[in-house]
């Protein structure tokens, strides 16, 4: 019997109740045409209900992707653990999938990305769950919130605290999904999946594993399908006999932002002089003075937002290639993309399954990461994963809880408040409005990183913002430099919500990074 099947067809083999689960990372190797029918059966049918839905990295982004949107119709989802989820812009209502949570129509946790691809391995292996440090003293800790997003969720705790052979540990119950969704380029009739047009793999082998081997169906899409043995063995990166159906869907994209490009993949190296440069301002500031954190020889982490410019900051200065950068989706080297490109790199070494990259980050394996912050609040501590005011406006936590939870050395970035209005002028940093809201504050809404297990750990912590920096010392946050231009009381001090010691060394930031040209980079 032919594994190919429509959408429609594969869709009407997921029973009531079932868990499912999603590879995709916002609109990368998102299986839309698969999510889409399934949505478009429960409008017709009323059924499948009750789902749990599993998400280790976000499926669909709200800009050209929908994703889980495609089914987060009432009633049809009941639970969903998810590692990030869709965020949707200020001027719109909120996804789908938000709607949902904030209405408490369906229990929603955000829990580590990495932490769920292992739930997921621990399912397939018929062991009984996770044991891990990672998320300990975080929003993920039940001591705190436990991942819960809304009282439904709070109401049935998923993870615990547990003593084994004398230590705390967080304990996370292995997944063991119904059906797993997953994407590739190509599958030939036997099942058979090849990724040769995708920017990464994600998880899609664990996943289909999970499935299979907790008795479950897996869903492949494709763009195309080929001739039984007429795929290499070595290119196949999901075997046929985990895969169970195959749905062509000849137009799906590459990226939300991407039809096809063929660096993306791999499949050719783009010249450094295509890559646009970050303009001068104050945000490239911030990128700059993050770039001279770095040394030479290093595996470097980087995040969404300002730090994801660092990369080219380092072409500018003639220094790419000088570290090599790693990102959650998987791919090592090259260029890391920007914008809802993210999780993508062009010119890259190599693509790593998603859930070995984490077994990478979990452990400190890498030399270290560049990130974002909404908060920092007085112990150090950093939110990045819920703004109380409009929730549907962030994803989540995503990868950052693995890893932040043993990095060595972690560089956060951002603007020192939000919204001010500001300018560089004569290689000095002028602020023309303060902003309104302060980002610096006493308690941070949602511990996202603890400031207090890192100076536990040792780990090296530093914030980068426009004017000033901070380091992360035994004895309280700090600043330790300060921008040309700006007065320390009155732009940095007064501007913060919380007291702020003063390194009794403290030196203005390298003016090099307030002049337009090249600043001659040495790391």
């Amino acid at each position: 019997m032919s594994k190919v099947k429509s959408a429609q067809e594969a869709v009407g083999l997921v029973r009531e109740g079932a868990m499912v689960a999603v590879n995709a990372s916002s609109g990368l190797l998102c299986p839309d045409a698969v999510l889409k029918a399934l949505g478009e059966r429960f409008e017709r049918e009323g059924a499948p209900k009750g789902l749990t839905t599993i998400h280790p990295i976000a499926a669909g982004d709200m800009f050209g992707s929908p994703g889980v949107d495609h089914i987060a119709f009432p009633g049809m989802i009941s639970r969903i653990i998810g590692g990030s989820y869709p965020s949707g812009p200020s001027n719109a209502e909120p996804p789908r999938i938000w709607q949902r949570i904030l209405a408490n129509d369906l229990a929603a946790y955000n829990l580590p990305s990495g932490v769920v691809f292992d739930m997921l391995r621990e399912g397939a292996a018929q062991r009984p769950g996770v044991l891990t440090k990672v998320g300990m003293d975080t929003f993920v800790d039940p001591e705190l919130e436990g991942g819960a997003m809304n009282a439904v969720a709070r109401d049935a705790p998923i993870v615990r605290r547990v003593a084994f052979e004398g230590e705390d540990w967080l304990y996370f119950p292995a997944l063991r999904p119904d059906v797993a969704i997953i994407r590739a380029t190509t599958a030939d009739e036997n099942g058979n999946l090849t990724f040769e047009n995708e920017g990464a793999t994600l998880g899609a082998m664990e996943m289909a594993l999970a499935a299979h081997n907790c008795g479950g169906l897996v869903i492949a899409q494709v763009k195309r399908v080929a001739a039984q043995g007429t795929l290499k063995p070595h290119d196949v990166r999901v075997p046929g006999i985990l895969v169970d159906v195959i749905v062509e869907a000849p137009d799906q994209l590459q990226t939300t932002a991407t039809v096809y490009d063929p660096a993306i993949s791999g499949e050719i190296f783009r010249p450094l002089s295509s890559f646009q440069m970050a303009a001068f301002n104050p945000g490239k500031v911030i990128a700059r003075r993050v770039a001279q954190e770095l040394k030479s020889g290093w595996a470097v982490n980087i995040g969404f937002g300002i730090s994801a410019n660092v990369p080219r900051i380092l072409i500018e200065e003639g220094l790419h290639g000088a570290v090599t950068w790693v990102i959650e989706q998987g791919p090592v080297g090259g260029v890391p993309l920007l914008d809802f490109k993210f999780g993508c790199a062009s010119n890259a070494e190599a693509f790593v399954a998603s859930p070995h990259q984490f077994s990478y980050f979990q452990a400190g394996g890498f030399d270290c990461s560049l990130l974002s912050f909404l908060e920092i609040d007085a112990e150090g501590s950093v939110n990045v994963s819920r703004l109380a005011a409009t929730p549907h406006r962030t994803a989540g936590a995503g990868g950052f809880v693995d890893i932040t939870a043993r990095a060595r050395k972690i560089v956060f970035s951002g603007n020192f408040n939000a919204g001010a209005k500001m300018r560089i002028e004569d290689g000095r940093l002028v602020i023309d409005r303060e902003g309104k809201v302060a980002k610096i504050v006493p308690k941070v809404d949602q511990v996202s990183f603890s400031g207090r297990r890192a100076v536990a750990q040792g780990q090296e912590v530093s914030y980068v913002t426009e004017r000033c920096v901070l380091r992360l010392l035994p004895e309280g946050l700090t600043v330790t430099e300060i921008a040309p231009g700006i007065d320390l009381q009155r732009d940095v001090l007064d501007q913060a919500a919380t007291p702020l010691r003063v390194a009794e060394d403290l030196r203005e930031m390298d003016p090099a990074l307030f002049a337009e040209d090249p600043m001659g980079l040495r790391l």
